[in-house]
């Protein structure tokens, strides 16, 4: 057992290898978000956007922007963490660490921290990059911090727990390509769910980005689909189970033990 001093030095050197690691390659892990998140504006925002009709009040590039840059925050956050804890295993240096007196924890939070530093800061990104189309209001600063921070603390999780399954890296990339894009793209950033039918609206209720989404543009237009308390209670709902399950799979050494 180490005391919180030393447990802090571990934390702060494995979050300072990360962020090291994705600053020092950002032509491959910041600017592709901007470059494809810009393609996003342009494409649905100015030259179709322009013909559709303002939703809810709000013009349809502003109201996409909120829901763009949670992809953003989705997409990086999760692979940051996914990537980087899988090429420690698969370069078998994760073993040194698994082996110090390290807590489990420690490990886990220190490439979370990452993955949410990661996820914050390619977001910031491109909502500044949407400032180039339009200047979206800002209702409600600390709700859109929370819901970014809870969104990228999921999605890390849900990171870590892939790359402790994953035994190649194929396996990482299978999750974005067949989970996280269907869900991002049903999970109401192009659209507001209250124009759906009504089975379809019950149905999208089951996609966790739905809440995610609604939750960050309550944060800069103050209106919202589902309650922004509910939509708060069931990121902190994952944010606890996927931290239960990956402490839990890295005590038993699931996928490290050969």
């Amino acid at each position: 057992m180490i005391n919180a001093s030393v447990a802090f030095v571990a934390f702060r050197t494995i979050v300072r290898k990360e962020v090291v690691r994705f600053m020092r390659i950002w032509t491959q892990t910041l600017l592709p978000s901007a470059i494809t998140q810009s393609l996003y504006f342009l494409i649905f925002g100015a030259f179709i956007g322009s013909q559709i009709a303002p939703v809810k009040g709000v013009s349809y590039m502003a109201f996409i922007i909120p829901g763009i840059v949670m992809m953003a925050i989705i997409m990086n956050s999760y692979l940051n963490v996914a990537s980087s804890f899988f090429g420690a295993k698969f370069q078998r240096h994760v073993e040194e660490l698994l082996v110090s007196p390290t807590p489990d924890w420690v490990i886990l939070s220190g490439y979370v921290a990452g993955g949410v530093l990661r996820g914050m800061l390619v977001g910031l990104i491109v909502f500044a990059v949407s400032w180039a189309f339009v200047h979206p209001t800002i209702a409600h600063p600390f709700i859109i911090l929370l819901f970014g921070i809870l969104t990228a603390l999921v999605f890390s999780l849900g990171g870590f727990v892939n790359a402790i399954f994953a035994r190649k890296f194929d396996d990482v990339s299978i999750v974005p390509t067949f989970i996280l894009t269907p869900l991002t793209y049903l999970g109401g950033v192009f659209y507001s769910i209250d124009q759906l039918p009504e089975f379809w609206r019950t149905i999208s209720h089951a996609n966790p980005i739905v809440y995610m989404v609604d939750g960050f543009r309550y944060g800069f237009y103050g209106f919202t689909d589902i309650s922004v308390w509910i939509s708060a209670a069931v990121l902190l709902g994952f944010s606890v189970v996927l931290t239960m399950v990956a402490l839990w799979l890295l005590r038993r050494g699931t996928g490290m033990r050969t």
